[in-house]
């Protein structure tokens, strides 16, 4: 049996057994994902489920990674979506660094982003790597929201 095999029922069935007794209704989708599998969740509760600013989309991630991990100690990590919520949350982000970085070319002043997790820096990271003359950095810190600062490189 492969991981993929192994992991999606695993994943699925814990997902589905976090929901259930909450009394949502929801359908799950599995997709690939660039960072390993995705299980979509599509409800007409999508807004309690994703909570405010992706909080409990967050949290209901975490839990099901915990407790599939109980399960496989070496699993995978597994993406939890809402109604495409993170794909069009990280599409804006993405927006959001190209313009700042589009303006740092052109005044040749750096600027900063908002503070961003691991994973949010990580995709500004990349897709500004993409941009020739732009350099990112994170800044110092023991924090687990750090800012990023854009600059010109010559």
């Amino acid at each position: 049996m492969d991981t993929q095999e192994r992991l999606i029922p695993l994943a699925t069935r814990v997902l589905t057994n976090i929901l259930t007794p909450l009394g949502y209704q929801f359908t799950i989708e599995v997709s690939a994902h660039e960072d390993g599998p995705q299980l979509m969740i599509t409800s007409p509760d999508a807004r309690f489920l994703i909570g405010e600013d992706g909080d409990r989309l967050d949290d209901l991630q975490y839990l099901v990674n915990r407790i599939v991990q109980t399960e496989w100690e070496d699993a995978p990590r597994v993406r939890i979506d809402c109604d495409h919520y993170r794909a069009r949350t990280e599409a804006k982000l993405l927006r959001r660094a190209r313009a700042k970085a589009e303006r740092v070319l052109e005044t040749g002043k750096p600027l900063m982003m908002e503070r961003l997790n691991a994973y949010q820096r990580r995709l500004v990271h990349n897709e500004l790597a993409k941009m020739p003359g732009i350099a990112t950095e994170s800044e110092a810190s023991e924090s687990r929201f750090k800012r990023i600062t854009i600059s010109r490189v010559e």
